[in-house]
């Protein structure tokens, strides 16, 4: 899942992003409303937390123009205000989710993976494929009942796969799915990343290379 978090406060914003970057989501920042735009024009985000009150372009006119620009980007707007008055004003302008400051983190990752499940196609809570069974809001894999030890970004490129319902998905689209702007886009983590969650998964293989087309569940 690849997530935008604009926030004016840096070291909060910093810190939000490490928590979702243990919760296995693809992180970038913002600190400005004419940055987040920007960012938002080249990548496509699956959920944008956008803080309300940001210098320059502020958070309404943000939430506004990602509104109107027709794509699937949710957006999960954060204030100190928390009136009804304000969520109300928050959601007409085309938030999905509004959440009051100070929040609670948990609620928060929560809330994320709410609103990615409110994506066109909509994605299921759990995936199943054979004998595989992985549940992203309880951070669970498992394949015939044994539970997969997995680290944050192999258990992210599962999910991806998964999601992808047979699809084949590009190194290059895992990279930008799966990690984030500050990717190297020659790098080799995403083979090797493969490599260590095909050993996870164990026999018989599950995850098939596709010549010229990437991987497939």
């Amino acid at each position: 899942m690849r997530v935008l978090v604009v926030e004016d406060h840096e070291r909060l914003a910093s810190a939000i992003a490490d928590g979702l970057r243990r919760e296995g989501m693809a992180v970038d920042l913002a600190f400005e409303g004419a940055g987040a735009l920007a960012h938002a024009t080249v990548t496509d985000y699956d959920v944008v937390i956008l803080d309300r009150d940001l210098p320059g372009v502020h958070g309404d006119q943000v939430c506004r123009t990602l509104a109107q620009g027709g794509s699937h980007t949710r957006v999960l707007m954060l204030t100190a205000s928390d009136t009804i008055r304000d969520r109300v004003a928050g959601l007409e302008l085309g938030a999905d989710d509004y959440l009051g400051k100070p929040f609670d983190f948990s609620e928060l990752v929560a809330r994320i993976r709410a609103l990615a499940r409110r994506a066109t196609p909509a994605l299921p809570p759990v995936y199943t494929r054979g004998d595989l069974s992985l549940d992203p809001s309880r951070r669970l894999a498992s394949r015939s009942e044994r539970r997969l030890d997995l680290s944050p970004k192999e258990f992210a490129v599962l999910e991806h796969l998964l999601a992808a319902d047979g699809r084949p998905v590009s190194a290059e689209e895992l990279l930008e799915r799966v990690w984030d702007e500050a990717a190297n886009p020659f790098t080799t983590t995403v083979k090797t990343t493969i490599a260590r969650l095909r050993a996870k998964l164990g026999e018989p293989p599950l995850i098939e290379t596709v010549r010229e087309g990437g991987y497939r569940i």
